[in-house]
């Protein structure tokens, strides 16, 4: 019989996502993954593989329980302006109530796209999928945004989406390092789609 795994697999994946997280893939020892997760490292090559095994559940976790939630806002309930607010607006207050100490500052794959995405086809494979999928999810809540004139054409769609998801992106990487100026990034976000998008006046 193969050996029993003595312990919660969800529990020791998503410690080491923090870990991997805060510190990104090269920084974060084994030594540093065998404190994160109370496992020897002979436990979590049994389970996983390798480091990069591990790190590879992590992602997937964050895909699955992060960023697709996430999205979610922009592509829930028809999509539109107020998706696109949500979005936005959701960011913004995790930025601002995130401590300074905390492991879960920014994104793990914008993290990641600074290190190792950069020398590595699998993980950068990975990271432009979340470019992608964030792009389409913007441009689906953009295409359905109430109010939209007439003449907003699919190049301005398109358009609108890269800038949106460039300002998102920036201010999740600023958000490791100056909060304050991530924030900002995300309100200039909200303002565009308010301008885009104008609110329709109430009907008295």
């Amino acid at each position: 019989m193969g050996r029993t795994q003595s312990f919660e697999r969800v529990t020791v994946v998503q410690s080491a996502r923090d870990l991997f997280w805060d510190k990104g893939f090269d920084a974060a020892s084994l030594a540093d993954l065998e404190d994160a997760t109370g496992l020897k490292r002979s436990s979590l090559y049994h389970a996983f593989g390798s480091k990069r095994g591990l790190f590879d559940a992590a992602v997937e976790d964050y895909l699955h329980t992060v960023v697709r939630p996430r999205l979610r806002l922009l592509t829930g309930a028809g999509g539109g302006r107020a998706s696109l607010l949500a979005y936005f607006d959701s960011l913004r207050q995790m930025v601002s109530a995130v401590a300074e100490d905390s492991p879960r500052r920014g994104c793990l794959l914008v993290n990641c796209a600074a290190g190792l995405a950069g020398h590595d086809d699998s993980a950068r494979q990975v990271v432009d999928s979340y470019r992608s999928e964030l792009t389409s999810a913007l441009q689906y809540a953009l295409g359905a945004a109430e109010g939209a004139p007439d003449d907003v054409r699919p190049n301005q769609v398109t358009g609108r989406a890269q800038i949106l998801a460039s300002l998102s992106t920036s201010a999740m990487l600023l958000a490791r390092v100056n909060a304050t100026e991530s924030v900002a990034l995300l309100t200039t976000a909200l303002d565009q789609i308010r301008l885009w998008f104008p609110q329709p006046p109430a009907r008295g």
